[in-house]
This record gives structure tokens, sequence and C-alpha cells, in this order.
């Protein structure tokens, strides 16, 4: 991670083709084109991937959670839960739509807890949204339960862990739709771009028509299509789908990259005494994009990054104080800050974020390393960084 690492000639290949056509948007113009339909041949293959029947490409990832939440009725007032730890664009999907994002707290996966997950459901409850953050999966079978036993959508944010899996399934496949980012430091990318899969052919064919107008895509006249509801544009170019057409052929070359540098750094400080690793349920395979990893305190963890940054263990990050992945620093949220007035229902409803109890995620990520695996470490590279990491750790802990 990430795929621009190794950007190549098949990249170049499949961009070339568009510019060759000279039609950059992926609906119409279909006599220019000379049959190259980028975003169409990426979604098949995303789908063919993923081992669902549908994929949708869409300009990004905080995008395709819009969309999905949007295709599934989501709306004003319904209630949405994510987790403390993930990026600002969990909530700004939410808001985007009028629903209410509830926060509630992780545990030792580093996603939802599913114990807090059920006690945050109320009547107005409609969605449970896991973040797969940083490479690994919640523990989706529990929350899976949760949500059949209140009659909840399950909608997997796995923006950052595409090519792992859960029980033999793909991250994204397993609940009712999955999320997934393309943009320019994601495992694969088009440099911006992201995706929606769902075995569901009301919420694809949803997500087709929100995506680009409310265009219901009836024909081969653009001109001549119906609306049959709002929708916004959401749509991703053939530039961007060109680029991720080959990188989507890439995606095993890049996850057996990151496993073996991934274990190459895991081996080299598992011995270390009062180091523990993040929890991957049992059924579930990471992806291998980052190395997660507790420290006893986290003023032990604190001192731990900061030592491993001056050693030139570059790459890593102390999320508890990071400005766009902790709620800690997400003031913008917790004091409602909008350029417009947001829907009544966001405001009546909106927990008050400045006096919540969020100690039990503190406990965890206030104590959390998490190294990215690059992509294009050679094998000295990588062991250099092992045996600093080592010594690193071992003098602190």
């Amino acid at each position: 991670m990430p795929g621009f690492e190794l950007f190549g000639e098949s990249e170049k290949s499949q961009v070339q083709d568009v510019l060759d056509t000279g039609v950059l948007m992926r609906y119409g113009f279909d006599g220019m084109r000379n049959n190259q339909w980028k975003a169409l041949e990426l979604e098949k293959a995303l789908a063919l991937r993923m081992n669902t029947k549908h994929a949708q490409l869409v300009s990004s990832g905080t995008a395709a959670l819009t969309v999905a939440l949007a295709s599934a009725g989501v709306g004003a007032g319904d209630e949405v839960i994510m987790p403390t730890f993930t990026f600002v664009a969990s909530f700004e999907s939410i808001l985007a739509i009028g629903a209410v994002p509830i926060l509630v707290d992780v545990d030792d996966t580093l996603t939802l807890n599913p114990a807090a997950v059920e006690k945050a459901i109320t009547s107005k409850t409609k969605v449970v949204m896991p973040v797969h953050m940083c490479g690994s999966m919640a523990d989706l079978k529990a929350l899976k339960d949760i949500c059949d036993r209140h009659n909840l959508l399950l909608v997997e944010d796995a923006c950052q862990a595409i090519g792992g899996s859960y029980e033999g399934k793909p991250l994204g496949s397993y609940g009712d739709l999955g999320c997934f980012s393309f943009d320019y430091v994601k495992t694969i990318t088009c440099g911006e771009g992201g995706a929606i899969i769902t075995n569901n052919d009301t919420y694809i064919s949803n997500a087709d028509h929100y995506s680009d107008h409310g265009h219901d895509h009836v024909g081969t006249d653009r001109g001549a299509e119906t609306h049959p509801f709002l929708g916004y544009n959401f749509r991703i170019s053939e530039l961007n789908a060109a680029v991720g057409c080959a990188q989507i052929q890439r995606l095993d070359e890049f996850l057996e990259i990151q496993k073996n540098h991934y274990t190459i750094l895991k081996s080299a400080i598992e011995p270390i005494s009062n180091i523990a690793f993040r929890r991957v349920p049992t059924g579930g395979v990471e992806n291998y994009s980052f190395l997660s990893f507790f420290l006893p305190t986290e003023q032990l963890a604190k001192k731990a990054y900061t030592a491993l940054i001056a050693a030139g263990v570059d790459a890593c990050f102390y999320w508890f104080d990071n400005n766009w992945h902790y709620y800690k620093k997400w003031e913008h949220l917790t004091n409602v800050k909008s350029l417009g007035k947001l829907p009544q229902e966001v405001l009546n409803q909106l927990p008050d974020y400045s006096k919540a109890d969020f100690s039990k995620s503190d406990a965890w990520i206030g104590r959390t390393i998490s190294c990215l695996i690059k992509l294009s470490w050679t094998d000295e590279q990588v062991n250099e960084r092992a045996v600093k990491m080592k010594e690193v750790l071992a003098k602190l802990v």
C-alpha cells in the first residue's frame, strides 16, 4: 500500500486507450470511443474479484459511502452507527444525506465493538457501518447477528481493507453493501475513485441512477433518459477507471508483497515482551496494509512513536493524536460546524459529543501504533526497518 508505488506499463497502456479515443466521460459518445468502456470494465472485474453480483464505480470512497446509504433509502433522521476510529468521511457521508452519525466504541480489533453497538440501537437506527481500518476487519458475524435481530442494514466500509476476507468472503461482500476507496494512497488506486458492491438488485439500480443525477440509463440517447428520482453527480471518469483496470489485475500481486513485508516486521518485534497485536477475528484474513500493535500504556506508546520516527522508521501513525482519524480531533463534528444550516433532524438527534465518554476506545487507540506497509520496499529496506523497530521498541518496553 499504496498502489501508485508500482505504477507501470499496464497502467500507462490502459490510460492511453482512453486518450486515443478522446472520450473521458464514462457515459455517452458511443461512436467516438472505439468500444472503450473502462468504467464498465472495472465494474465487471471488481464484481468478479469480490464474488458479488454487482459493482458501481463512483468518484471517491466518500461518494461510495454516500451513494450506498442513499441507495438503501437512508435519509433524514435515520441513525447510522459508526466507530470512533475511522476517517472523517464516515460521518461526512452520513450527514450529507441528512442522517445522524452515532459514534460508538472500538475494541481490540480497532473496529466496532459489538456490545457497544447493541447498546446504541434506538428506534431510529437504520444502519450499522463497521469500518475495516488499517487492513483488518470488525467482528462481522457478531455485527451481522445484531443487524438480523434488529432488522438493520450492515454496510461495510472496506476502503482501507480491499483484498482482506472474512469466513472466506471478500471484505465488503459480507454485509448488505460494501464500499471501497481507490484514492491515491489506497492498496489499489484510480488516482481518485471508489466503488459500491452488493448482491441486491434494487440497491445497485438505485446507486447507478443516484450517482448520475438520477439518469435511468435506459436506451442509447442520454438526452432522452428519464429521472425516476433525485440524484447527484458522483461519476468517475474514464481516465480514473482506466488506472483501476490495470490495478485490479495486480491486487493479488500487491497483497503478496504486503504480506511478506508485514510478516518480516511482525516477526521481528513479536518476541518483545509487553507488545501485543490487534486482534483479527477468527475466520478473518487481513490485507496486510498496516501492522498495528499495542504498547502497555499510552505514555509508552507516545514515546515509542516518537522514537521510531527519530530512528528513521517513517510511515508510522499514532492515531490517538491524529487530526483526521480519531474522534478526539473532530471538533467540526463535536461543535457542529457547518457552512449552512444542518437538517433539523440532525440538530435534534446528534449526541453532544463534547460530553461523550469514549474511554473504552481511548484505552485501545491510546496504546496503538500502526506502521504502513509499503509496496516499494526492497528486501534490504524491509529487513533494515525490522532491525530498527526491534531495537527501538526493545529499549522502551
